[in-house]
């Protein structure tokens, strides 16, 4: 482990402090003679509601359940079990409609790779029911993106989202569609890239080629090799302001799995798309609130002065139950996070942003409508449309 000491825990809630030492914990009955004081004057219902925010129960559970030391209450236990029996269900169900949707891609020749979902439970855990996951992400090649689409709606999926767009500006500004089942209930993010743009990131082919596919759901079901899923995780972590303590539990999985990350070719990666403060924030967070061990070939990207900063920013949420995707937010929240959503850019992605920016949206059409042949002219004049947007308050941004 890292002797590093990047992190002031004070401020984290004695709830938060629990959570943190059971999942460092090999022996929970061990952690209970330790630090008694840990599960004394508890605010046992914010414990159980912050484990189901940061979606750690199902891997807790199991392993509180066990203990010897009576210290968590037995009502306690019970809502646990509750929860964890539910979420069994939900992946057993998620898990079977991966293998379906998997099946079917495969016969229409379309290549896919999944994000997240029951394959990351068993990859990253070796049991599906130790994860949670509230709906199917996967990845398709954007050539392929409409036959995908066809394909869900056939299966009875809805689509949800309707993106406005004047220039094809879609295809880099956002990276996922949304289709829901009306009947099973199950949510499916159909992606074209692994996140939102403007941001270079690798092409289809290049994750296809580092894919792995899993023996427990058969040779259709392929998802991210080791460096990729680190990178992935660590943007998404990061870019939610590792909100959810389930996220970083994945990264130190990864770490401490079989296959975890070559540092070499990690390391490169990072460098290709920019990432490697973001990575060093996500080791610091790791070595130091989930005591990970972290290789030494990997440390420089831990003493990056702003790896450090954007890993002290981090212990503003932890304590905080907060949806950052769903406002409106409290103002202290919001007002950090708008601060610190456009910190984990790198200077080339800050620039990327601000070259997106001049690119024409939906919205310019809707207050000056121009005719196809002329719509090259809502580049010169996107500033000022902007512009007037913003004095006039008519309409914001898509």
């Amino acid at each position: 482990m890292t002797n590093r000491n990047t992190l002031d825990q004070g401020s984290l809630s004695k709830e938060v402090q629990l959570i943190l030492a059971l999942l460092n914990s090999g022996s929970l009955d061990e952690t209970a003679q330790k630090h008694p004081q840990l599960f004394t004057d508890l605010n046992w219902d914010l414990f159980i509601e912050l484990n189901r925010h940061h979606r750690v129960y199902p891997y807790l559970y199991p392993r509180l359940s066990k203990m010897e030391t009576q210290a968590v209450p037995a009502e306690m236990l019970e809502r646990l079990k509750w929860e964890y029996r539910r979420n069994t269900v939900q992946m057993l169900q998620l898990s079977g409609e991966m293998s379906n949707i998997a099946s079917h891609l495969a016969e229409l020749n379309i290549r896919c790779i999944f994000l997240k979902g029951p394959v990351l439970g068993q990859e990253l855990y070796g049991d599906l029911s130790q994860r949670t996951s509230r709906d199917l992400d996967f990845l398709v090649p954007i050539d392929q993106l409409e036959d995908a689409e066809t394909l869900l709606i056939r299966l009875g999926y809805e689509k949800e989202d309707k993106f406005e767009s004047l220039l094809g500006d879609w295809k880099w500004r956002e990276h996922h569609t949304t289709f829901i089942h009306p009947v099973s209930r199950i949510n499916v993010e159909l992606h074209w890239r692994l996140g939102p743009g403007p941001a270079k990131e690798p092409g289809f082919d290049a994750l296809w080629r580092q894919s792995r596919t899993s023996p427990h759901f058969g040779q259709n079901v392929h998802y991210l090799g080791p460096e990729d899923l680190f990178m992935f995780l660590a943007v998404h972590g990061a870019r939610h302001a590792w909100s959810r303590l389930r996220w970083l539990h994945d990264i130190k999985m990864l770490l401490l799995g079989k296959q975890p990350p070559d540092p070499a070719l990690l390391t490169r990666l990072l460098e290709r798309y920019s990432h490697s403060a973001v990575a060093g924030q996500t080791l610091i967070l790791a070595a130091e609130l989930l005591e990970t061990p972290v290789d030494p070939a990997l440390s420089p990207l831990m003493d990056n002065p702003k790896a450090r900063k954007l890993a002290r920013d981090v212990l503003f949420y932890l304590p905080r139950i907060v949806n950052l995707n769903t406002p409106p937010l409290e103002p202290e929240v919001e007002q950090h996070f708008s601060r610190y959503l456009p910190s984990i850019l790198s200077p080339r992605n800050r620039l990327l942003r601000s070259a997106g920016f001049l690119y024409p949206y939906a919205a310019d059409a809707k207050t000056l409508p121009l005719p196809k042949p002329l719509h090259f002219l809502y580049f010169p004049l996107r500033p000022v449309l902007w512009s007037w947007r913003k004095v006039t308050g008519v309409e914001k941004e898509m």
